[in-house]
């Protein structure tokens, strides 16, 4: 039962999230609400290795989603049926694309799908910031403002964000210090 809800979710995911893989956010939160395969915490984690990781964003995460769902076989279920709709997709606007890519119907429809894409993606980076620098269970509970804030991520976002805006530099050393900082904090 587990690898035919895992099929028919990441097809719908595949069908639908047009825009790459921070698109597919927004359904991975619906899965982490609908299904105990994994939480919206450990939906943060597996942004964090996907990014960490080579490959498509979207594609670690369905793997990752379908493992821990299913095992292996969930993995290649999950992998196989997020990129099924993608691979049929793609050769559908080849054969049609060159005909049409003038029409004023495609350009329109064009135009109205990126800013529905830039909402999933701004939708789903609100929701990432909420949870790695928020403890909004804590704050509902105690109702102590001081405990809203997860202070070491918020000091480890603003130092990160700085020098990612002042010196540049490839992201891949920002997420091995960030995941060394972490590291040692948690020892």
């Amino acid at each position: 039962m587990v690898y035919a809800s895992l099929i028919f979710e990441f097809l719908k995911i595949g069908v639908f999230s047009i825009g790459g893989g921070l698109a597919t956010l927004p359904f991975l939160y619906d899965l982490a609400d609908k299904y105990d395969w994994f939480t919206r915490e450990t939906l943060i984690d597996m942004i964090a290795v996907s990014e960490s990781t080579p490959g498509p964003i979207g594609l670690n995460m369905a793997t990752y989603a379908g493992y821990a769902a299913g095992g292996v076989p969930g993995g290649v279920a999950a992998t196989l049926s997020l990129i099924t709709p993608s691979f049929f997709f793609i050769i559908l606007i080849v054969k049609i694309l060159d005909k049409f890519k003038e029409n004023k119907l495609v350009k329109s429809a064009f135009y109205g799908i990126r800013p529905a894409v830039t909402a999933l993606i701004a939708s789903a980076a609100i929701e990432i910031l909420r949870i790695a620098l928020f403890r909004t269970q804590d704050f509902i509970d105690t109702k102590n403002l001081s405990d809203i804030l997860k202070y070491g991520n918020v000091a480890l976002f603003i130092i990160i964000f700085y020098l990612i805006r002042k010196l540049g530099g490839h992201p891949v050393f920002y997420i091995c210090g960030a995941a060394v900082f972490g590291y040692l904090l948690n020892l």
